[in-house]
């Protein structure tokens, strides 16, 4: 079906307005298909002019435009023309819908815990269709009225207040103005734990067979909810307007999180059964702190085409990372930021489809969906701390509460946005955004001993970026100097670096560049590196060590024995965690020639043997400890007594979670037989418990169970998308090389089929994590290279293919200087 184009949505949206949506969901059909009826008030400004409605349904029943009888076989590929419209009209829309497996539009899954049916709606990108009749572009907003008949053991939750009626029909209240993407409903047997603050109602909501990790967490959830409440509405002076805010917890979930309007979801392994680390919990809180902030920037101000995400995604994540800093116990949430979504960002930058934080191209809905990452997220926060520091933080929220009162319940575009700033810091910010915001590229910032910092702009995105950091030094773990600094020029001269074994530029990670450390800095680390007190410092210089293996500059064994020296030292259990899993997911696996990566698993796993016995039992650093040993070891007995329950280190007695982490390593190593998976399984009936079965039989090195596991993943059309991510982690996390090669062919030849049953969201997913990434040879370049110019191959997919494969590459060429 075509994916709406930007100019079709310009030229809809100059004809027509929504004045009113009033959907009618019939959920009480069974599990396959649903009712959904549409009648959709909307003005025409040029009447006799014609346009379409959005529909696409299993079978159409009955179509009426302003009472005259439509014939529904007009409906080709999802669109209904609309001819002869008036200048008020009224379309009535009643179809049969089906439930997805994927994720998208009206998903449905069954909770083998205790049986039980759960279904959410998830509307984005352009999935609203899926589940109603409708105008599906964002700047046609309306306001909704939905009504949803559900089985009588349900309760039903959605963007406005749902109220039980007769016949077991709910009615939930008329809403604000909404973009189509940001509807949704959940219904189903969630049970729910209930809050107020500041006039709020506040609900917090999960599958029933959860619903004792569900009050263990609630406490914490609803705490960081009212903090965030809180924060916003000091930063921003514009109340939450949306009347009651549910945040429901839901399974198979693509995205971390939705910020549908007075109902966000959530994927709900967010609910942590086990144990958590504070990391863990953190992410979590920034999470709720992200969803929050889209009520100022998406919800209530809704983009007005898909080429100023940005306007949503780069506010919320710089938002969410202020607000968790400021407003709520982790202070420390930038070193997370530094660490993790960074990294996320800067290999986004190096990828062939980096591109401008702003303005970025989405001639169609679909392509925009390519452009939910790391650039729109990580550099656009980045970006932001640059702008506060470029024209002062007051001035910075003077002009953002001037945005939102001005565009509320509205669209807004990048013009306007920086209209508004301009005004609030009284001078042009035309060449700021030109440099930040549109154009794409990072710089790479470099600093000698002798004082000569130079900043080297990529040759394809030239820019004059000014940034604003700062260079510090350590000895011994104190800090001996630090030094502000304006690098506005390709050179710039820093005095005062004596006296120091460590020099760190961009300490505090307050700009968006890759830092290259020169040589006495790196020397000094196996040494210097733990001591070092300041968390956000540290976090920098990982991720240097890590961007320098990605970019062929630093040798992996180097980096490798920086890890093995310093890991088991490391006091922040966000630094830990994070940087364990870049080694052992790509750095060893990848740049480490094949003959070198038992011995260097069996380092990481001697350091965090060092870690966990040096560690305060059942503390953070010992969790994230005892995970990267299970994950490593090669110890048999270890692995069999962790599994069995013998000789658990404190805090992961009965956590079925880990219980599969080492399974899943014992089935890398094969000793995984069935029954041993059986009787896990037998003991953990839950949706976790299912997937990480899954994992554990794909993640087999045998023939056998890689060819089962591939077939499930490319044939079996029952699977949803939870279980297709389940089997291919599994699948490339063992095997050796000669008896995967074949599957780098295979990979392009059959996943891009599963597009004729897999939605996009999930599609693209999964052409992620089923990437031949192991077979790190110039032959899977070039196969993967010829697929991505077939013509057969969705957007999605090529920019999986092209992502994944540029990772490879980083990979080759390494081991090519390195060797």
């Amino acid at each position: 079906m075509p994916s709406l184009t930007r100019d079709e949505a310009r030229q809809r949206a100059h004809l027509i307005s929504v004045d009113r949506m009033e959907v009618d969901l019939d959920l009480d059909r069974g599990g396959e298909l649903f009712g959904s009826t549409t009648r959709i008030r909307f003005s025409c400004r040029a009447p006799g002019e014609s346009t379409f409605l959005d529909v696409r349904a299993v079978s159409c029943e009955r179509i009426e435009l302003n009472g005259i009888h439509v014939d529904p076989g007009a409906i080709v590929d999802g669109r209904l023309p609309l001819t002869g419209l008036a200048a008020d009209n009224v379309v009535e829309v009643v179809t049969t819908m089906d439930y997805s497996r994927d994720g998208q539009g009206l998903h449905r899954s069954t909770d083998p815990a205790d049986g039980e049916d759960y279904v959410y709606g998830h509307l984005f990108l352009d999935a609203a269709p899926k589940v109603f009749a409708c105008f599906d572009q964002p700047d046609l907003k309306a306001p909704y009225v939905v009504t949803v008949r559900a089985p009588e053991s349900w309760v039903v939750l959605g963007n406005g207040r749902a109220t039980r009626g007769d016949d077991n029909v709910w009615q939930l209240s008329e809403t604000l103005p909404l973009a189509t993407y940001f509807v949704t409903v959940c219904a189903g047997p969630y049970v729910s734990v209930r809050d107020e603050h500041d006039g709020i109602p506040l609900g917090i909501h999960a599958r029933r067979s959860l619903q004792e990790v569900l009050e263990r967490h609630a406490p914490q959830m609803l705490e960081v909810t009212k903090q965030s409440f809180d924060h916003y509405h000091r930063t921003f002076g514009v109340r939450y307007p949306f009347g009651d805010y549910d945040q429901v917890f839901v399974p198979e979930f693509n995205a971390g999180a939705m910020e549908n309007p007075g109902c966000v979801t959530f994927r709900d392994t967010m609910l942590f059964r086990g144990a958590a680390t504070r990391e863990q919990v953190l992410q979590r809180s920034n999470t709720i702190a992200h969803e929050m902030a889209h009520v100022w920037f998406g919800d209530l101000v809704t983009m007005r085409w898909w080429d100023d995400l940005w306007l949503n995604e780069s506010f919320a994540e710089f938002m969410a990372y202020t607000c968790t800093s400021a407003a709520t116990e982790f202070t420390d949430a930038w070193v997370e930021f530094g660490i993790s979504r960074k990294q996320w960002g800067y290999a986004a930058e190096r990828a062939p489809s980096t591109h401008p934080v702003a303005g970025s191209p989405a001639p169609d809905a679909q392509s925009a969906l390519e452009n939910f990452d790391g650039i729109s997220y990580a550099k656009g926060a980045s970006v932001l701390r640059q702008l506060v520091a470029h024209m002062g933080e007051e001035a910075f929220n003077a002009g953002v509460t001037a945005y939102l009162r001005s565009h509320e319940h509205g669209n807004g575009e990048l013009s306007e946005f920086l209209a508004a700033m301009e005004e609030a810091h009284g001078s042009s910010l035309d060449m700021w955004s030109q440099a930040w915001l549109e154009t794409a590229g990072v710089d790479v910032i470099a600093l000698d001993r002798d004082g000569a910092m130079t900043r080297t702009t990529p040759e394809n995105y030239p820019a004059d970026r000014t940034h604003a950091l700062d260079v510090a030094g350590f000895t011994d773990g104190a800090e001996v100097f630090r030094i502000p600094v304006t690098l506005d020029e390709p050179e710039v001269s820093v005095d005062g670096l004596g006296g120091a074994i460590v020099v760190v530029p961009n300490a505090s990670d307050l700009t968006w560049a890759q830092i290259d450390l020169d040589e006495a800095t790196l020397a000094g680390l196996p040494h210097e590196l733990p001591a070092i007190g300041d968390p956000v410092a540290r976090s920098v210089v990982w991720g240097s060590v890590l961007t320098g293996v990605y970019r062929g500059n630093l040798d992996p064994r180097v980096a490798l024995d920086i890890l093995t020296a310093t890991w088991h030292g490391e006091p922040h259990d966000a630094l830990m965690a994070r940087v364990a899993l870049a080694f052992t997911e790509r750095i060893v696996p990848q740049f480490i020639v094949p003959d070198g990566v038992a011995e260097a698993r069996g380092r990481i796993a001697g350091a965090a043997l060092m870690a966990l016995q040096g560690a305060e039992p059942g503390s953070d650093r010992a969790l994230v400890a005892a995970r990267v040993l299970a994950g490593t070891t090669d110890d048999d007995d270890r692995l069999t007594g962790w599994v069995s329950g013998a000789s658990l280190p404190v805090g992961l007695e009965g956590d079925s979670d880990f219980r599969w982490l080492v399974l899943q390593r014992m089935a890398r190593l094969d000793l995984a037989p069935d029954d041993l998976i059986d009787r896990v399984s037998a003991d953990d009936t839950t949706l976790s418990g299912r997937l990480a079965a899954l994992t554990t039989r794909a993640a087999r090195p045998g023939i056998r169970d890689k060819e089962w596991a591939w077939g499930e993943i490319t044939t079996n059309r029952e699977r949803s998308n939870y279980e297709l991510n389940a089997l291919a982690t599994g699948f490339w996390s063992s095997g050796s090389v000669d008896d995967l090669r074949p599957y780098a062919a295979r990979y392009v030849s059959d996943i891009p089929h599963l597009a004729e049953w897999v939605g996009a969201d999930a599609l693209d997913r999964v052409a992620t994590l089923a990437f031949p990434s192991l077979i790190v040879e110039p032959e899977t370049v070039e196969v993967v290279h010829e697929a991505i110019a077939r013509p057969d191959i969705t957007a999605g997919v090529r920019r999986a293919m092209g992502d994944e494969l540029s990772k490879l590459e980083e990979a080759l060429a390494s081991r090519a200087r390195w060797a």
